[in-house]
């Protein structure tokens, strides 16, 4: 490694003329820094190299992977991932582990070497350095084999994290891994099938379509009479012993890290160990290619019975796969690596709605959607599929309560919600119990608000120089935004207790994948806030209590803890649901109380609310609902019925000259004693009318009572909703104004009069009806007249026309339960009136 190391320096030793801008004094201090730094790595590493390390528990992993085989090949290496198989390896090979540790170290000593010292030099890394640097990174990755490919292949696609050049040279990565000879994958296919290669197909390409780290793919033709064409995945020849070793160097580089975080961050109480654990375990797992079809059936009928559009996964030979041999349907199409950006951006939204119901519907999701597992297809499936998702080895699951707090941290996240945040995570046990809510609320908003605006590293490093006064570039706007800013690193460092769970290195590695794919079509691209409308709609469906919880707090609380519906949100939230979502702070957060401009009409609305997918809104507002029409219906009542009287009232009759008003004032008819028919509940339960005598004003009070000052601040809510979709003259009539014409008021007064009330069977289907007729006559008066009246009456019809069959007898039955508890409420009020007459 001495040798690797001073050939390296030399390659890498330019410039050294250039002093860069720093001073003699600032250049010693950073050189006694970086040797202190090197000193504690060094004694870091040999307390490491003293001790037995463990192999990676798979108890607690949340990869999925097969736990019931424990088969041993012929080095004594488990053929799925087995903690104490591998401990017992490692054991027996303990001078390979050491070569290959040091392999390792006299690849990534001398190039960290370099990095820190031009970084010392310049106080940064000159772009002149970047192209040399970027391909010594790609050689010396390479060089160390399948393990360190997979690493580069996952940064290769983070165009916000590394410049282009480096991108350029990670890409490589991609395809240009050396195949091994077909010879040799002929020889393994037929050891694992157990017979000759024409016995299973009936041709096969000379040269691989593809070669990988772990393994190269072939296009074969099935020998099943209809020459199907199939992709046979071949995995690479002592690769698993590769990968094994790789696991202890992985592991020994973590001790190194956790060690040196310890004794400079002792606060942090991430595990760095159990976070690469996972990751290894699920590299090792990625060599099951048993395991590998397993994921890859679970996920294509996960996305079918899910009914995702766009995506699609190749159908899997389950007969001919084997732990090195994987057989799939053949689809053509091209890498996503190999697209435009127009394409890219093209499937973007495919993608994320896969991956979402993945992770937060399903909890099962692929966690490697690098763009080489990624084919645009060179022609849509039958289904319309344009996008198909290969490459299933490293799958991971997370469980429901995982999932509903991940959920709420984005509705928070997403909301500038921090204060919130911080208890999803305590949930997520990102953050103890006993946090300083004071001291990280404001670093959240430092940290996590330049994320959520989106467009990946570039911008958070600008929307940072923002918040800290860097932007101008001047000497002393960087000094001291950089002091404020090594200040609140310093707080996080010492004072906050913060952890990364362990799922979150395979969570993070498909999110960070995922982003950076999306990032290429759209350099603004921010998951967050593309992912709102997904869990908004998941809100409105589910009914479990946790997302119970989350709807109700999104359309209740207000940010204060209040405890009535705001309508405005209810909209917002419906419209967040089909994709249109206002924003405020420079379109960086959701608002929840505003209505995009261009959002939902009402017959789109009114149909997703009669739709299996708002099954968990519908149920949490069901009393809320039966409030809006208790409301509405005492403030159409109370207006009503004064219109009615004065429609109804004969004009006083005229004054004659000289005598004046010799005749009486027409009579007020509301304050006239009428004797009218009541419902009445007897001894025995059984409704039966009676008479009671009572003015229309003491009936309106009865019935109907007055608005609280709350709630007529909620009925001008209502109207407000009302104008937005349908116009003044409906506004007019939910506000009660202008409801009775002097026929629907005649209506009314002789239902009254005649003992609607006072039915036998008041709480019946056909009483509701009834009711159901009168609103639809008084409604019918505001079409006589005027286009918006009209427009009114064509939404209405329009949205019932758009209904489906269940979805208008969900309606139906809804107004129907909605009415009968209406009557309930009136027959209640009613039952204080003293009666003259019993029936």
């Amino acid at each position: 490694s001495s040798s690797s190391s001073s050939s390296s320096s030399t390659k890498f030793d330019t410039d050294n003329d250039d002093e860069g801008d720093l001073s003699f004094s600032d250049r010693l201090a950073n050189s006694g820094v970086a040797s202190a730094a090197a000193m504690a790595t060094a004694a870091v590493n040999a307390a490491v190299s003293m001790k037995a390390l463990e192999a990676p528990d798979v108890e607690k992993s949340y990869i999925s992977l097969d736990r019931s085989a424990n088969e041993i090949d012929e080095e004594g290496l488990p053929l799925v991932y087995d903690k104490d198989a591998i401990q017992k390896y490692w054991s027996k090979e303990r001078g390979a582990l050491n070569k290959r540790w040091g392999y390792f170290v006299g690849k990534a000593v001398p190039f960290l070497t370099r990095l820190t010292t031009l970084f010392i030099k310049d106080g940064k890394i000159d772009e002149k350095y970047i192209p040399e640097l970027s391909e010594k990174a790609r050689i010396d990755l390479q060089d160390l084999g399948p393990t360190f490919i997979k690493a580069g292949q996952m940064m290769s696609v983070r165009p916000d994290v590394l410049p282009q050049a480096t991108l350029d040279e990670l890409t490589k990565l991609q395809d240009s891994v050396v195949p091994f000879e077909t010879s040799i994958a002929v020889e393994q296919i037929e050891k694992e099938l157990g017979g000759p290669l024409g016995q299973f197909f009936t041709s096969i390409s000379e040269e691989p379509v593809a070669a990988a780290s772990l393994a190269q793919v072939y296009l074969a033709t099935l020998n099943d009479g209809k020459d199907t064409r199939v992709a046979i995945k071949v995995q690479r020849p002592d690769v698993l012993g590769t990968v094994s070793k790789d696991l202890y160097v992985l592991r020994r580089a973590a001790e190194v890290f956790q060690g040196l975080v310890d004794r400079f961050a002792p606060q942090q109480r991430t595990n760095y160990v159990a976070l690469l654990n996972e990751w290894s375990i699920g590299f090792y797992t990625e060599l099951d290619f048993n395991n590998e079809a397993k994921n890859q059936e679970t996920l294509r009928n996960m996305l079918i019975d899910n009914n995702i559009q766009g995506v699609t996964v190749p159908k899997v030979y389950k007969d001919l796969c084997t732990r090195r041999i994987l057989v799939s349907e053949w689809m053509d199409g091209k890498k996503l690596s190999s697209c435009t950006d127009q394409e890219i951006a093209q499937v973007t939204p495919f993608a994320q709605e896969a991956f979402l119901t993945q992770l937060f519907e399903v909890g099962f999701f692929h966690a490697d959607p690098h763009p080489g597992n990624l084919l645009f297809l060179d022609e849509p499936t039958e289904e319309g599929h344009q996008l198909a998702l290969i490459d299933c080895g490293l799958m991971a699951e997370i469980g429901s309560k995982d999932r509903d707090n991940m959920i709420s941290a984005v509705i928070h996240l997403a909301n500038k919600d921090y204060a919130n945040l911080v208890d999803d995570f305590i949930k997520l046990k990102i953050l103890p119990e006993d946090s300083d809510r004071a001291a990280i609320i404001p670093l959240m908003d430092k940290a996590l608000s330049p994320y959520v605006k989106g467009g990946g590293a570039k911008k958070y490093e600008e929307e940072l120089k923002k918040l800290y006064g860097m932007e101008d570039g001047s000497m002393q706007s960087t000094v001291g935004g950089f002091q404020a800013m090594t200040q609140d690193a310093l707080t996080v460092l010492n004072d906050i207790p913060f952890s990364i769970p362990p799922y979150f290195a395979i969570l993070g590695r498909a999110i960070v994948t995922l982003e950076g794919v999306a990032l290429t079509g759209n350099p603004d691209y921010g998951i967050i806030m593309e992912s709102y409308p997904f869990i908004a709609r998941k809100l409105l469906r589910e009914d479990r209590p946790e997302i119970q919880r989350a709807l109700q707090e999104v359309l209740y609380s207000g940010g204060s803890g209040g405890t009535e519906l705001k309508l405005s949100r209810l909209l917002a939230l419906l419209n967040n649901a089909s994709g249109a979502v206002a924003t405020q702070e420079g379109a960086a957060f959701v608002d929840l109380d505003a209505v995009p401009e261009d959002g939902l009409s009402f017959p789109t609305a009114l149909k997703f609310l009669m739709s299996d997918r708002a099954e968990s809104l519908r149920n949490l507002l069901e009393d809320e609902v039966d409030n809006v029409v208790d409301i509405l219906s005492r403030q159409l009542v109370r207006k009503g019925l004064g219109e009615a009287v004065v429609a109804l009232t004969p004009p006083r009759p005229p004054s004659i000259p000289f005598l004046g008003d010799i005749f009486p004032p027409s009579p007020k008819l509301d304050e006239i004693p009428l004797p009218l028919l009541l419902p009445g509940i007897g001894q025995d339960g059984i409704n039966r009318p009676s008479v009671s005598v009572l003015t229309l004003n003491q009936f309106r009070d009865y019935v109907a009572p007055k608005l609280s000052q709350d709630d007529e601040l909620y009925a001008l809510g209502l109207s407000d909703a009302a104008q937005e979709f349908f116009g003044d003259e409906v506004a007019e009539f939910v506000r009660g104004e202008g409801v009775f014409s002097t026929k629907s008021a005649d209506l009314l007064l002789s239902a009254v009069k005649s003992g609607a009330f006072g039915q036998n069977d008041v709480l019946s289907g056909e009483t509701a009806q009834s009711i159901i007729e009168f609103v639809g006559n008084a409604l019918s008066t505001l079409s006589s007249d005027g286009s918006s009246s009209s427009s009114f009456d064509e939404t209405i019809k329009e949205a019932l026309s758009e209904l489906d069959d269940s979805e208008r007898a969900r309606l139906e039955e809804i107004t129907e339960e909605l009415i009968q508890r209406s009557i309930a409420r009136a027959v209640e009020r009613l039952s204080k009136v003293e009666r003259l007459i019993s029936a």
